[in-house]
């Protein structure tokens, strides 16, 4: 049996200020040191009626202006 992680996905917010509390990637690399590294990840939506993959591509990263260094 082939073994693969799912990330199940939720629309918490219209912008990230809204979604609360996510992991760091020092909390996400710790959870997935567990599982062997050949491990495929995927995310599932819409209660797994539709899939999607990860790829470095697909990885971006945003920048949000603090209030305090205004």
């Amino acid at each position: 049996m082939k073994e693969f992680l799912m990330f199940d996905t939720d629309r918490d917010g219209y912008c990230v200020d809204q979604c609360g509390k996510t992991m760091t990637v020092g909390e996400l690399i710790e959870l997935l040191s567990q599982y062997d590294e050949d491990t495929e990840i995927f995310y599932r939506n819409d209660n797994g009626y539709t899939y999607g993959r990860i790829t470095e591509g697909r990885i971006d990263i945003h920048y949000i202006e603090d209030e305090d260094e205004e």
